[in-house]
């Protein structure tokens, strides 16, 4: 029987591999440098990921996975606080790097980009499905339609526009994600997504 894998050698593994990232760049990024940084052997992170590009993609899921949604009173100025959030997290040079070479491997590599959808953007989708519910409870959305696929697709794409953006305008325009530009997307996006509901 395999042994339960240890949680904080993930962590360890996880972290080392973004400073490899941050430091090295993709080019430069090995499992060995990562096994050596994270004090671990080699064999231990080929017993968790088959290559560096799966290794990379699950060190960005974790930083993803600190987000959340906050209860700030209304649908508009939640949507403010995530943007804000996730601007901010986009903003750290572990996260920007990694997802950045993650992305552009798996122009080439369609295993990897499923890897993607399933360990990162489909895991984060929880934070719009929060957000909506949340939004129907306080009365400023209707409740989810008759159609699951509908509403399913609502949420992808509330997700697909409020990442979109926001990767956009730190990865690509390096133009800053503050109060204001938080603001005004969300102005627009709530604008849309009552329109949609309505």
């Amino acid at each position: 029987m395999a042994r339960p894998r240890n949680a904080s050698t993930d962590l360890a593994i996880l972290d080392a591999t973004r400073a490899e990232l941050v430091e090295k760049g993709w080019s430069k990024l090995s499992m060995a440098s990562v096994a050596e940084r994270a004090g671990v052997a080699k064999t231990t992170l080929y017993r968790r990921w088959p290559g560096r590009s799966e290794m990379v993609v699950d060190a960005v899921a974790v930083l993803f996975d600190e987000l959340e949604l906050p209860d700030r009173g209304s649908l508009q100025s939640d949507i403010e606080g995530v943007v804000l959030s996730f601007a901010a997290l986009m903003s750290r040079p572990e996260a920007k790097t990694a997802l950045m070479a993650v992305v552009a491997e798996s122009t080439h590599n369609p295993r990897l980009r499923d890897r993607i959808r399933t360990t990162v953007v489909d895991r984060q989708k929880r934070l719009v499905r929060q957000g909506r519910l949340r939004a129907q409870e306080r009365g400023e959305l209707p409740v989810d339609g008759p159609d699951p696929a509908v509403d399913e697709q609502l949420v992808d794409l509330t997700f697909d526009v409020v990442a979109g953006a926001v990767v956009h305008r730190v990865l690509v325009s390096d133009e800053p994600v503050d109060e204001q530009w938080a603001a005004a997307f969300a102005l627009l996006l709530v604008g849309g997504i009552t329109a949609i509901n309505g």
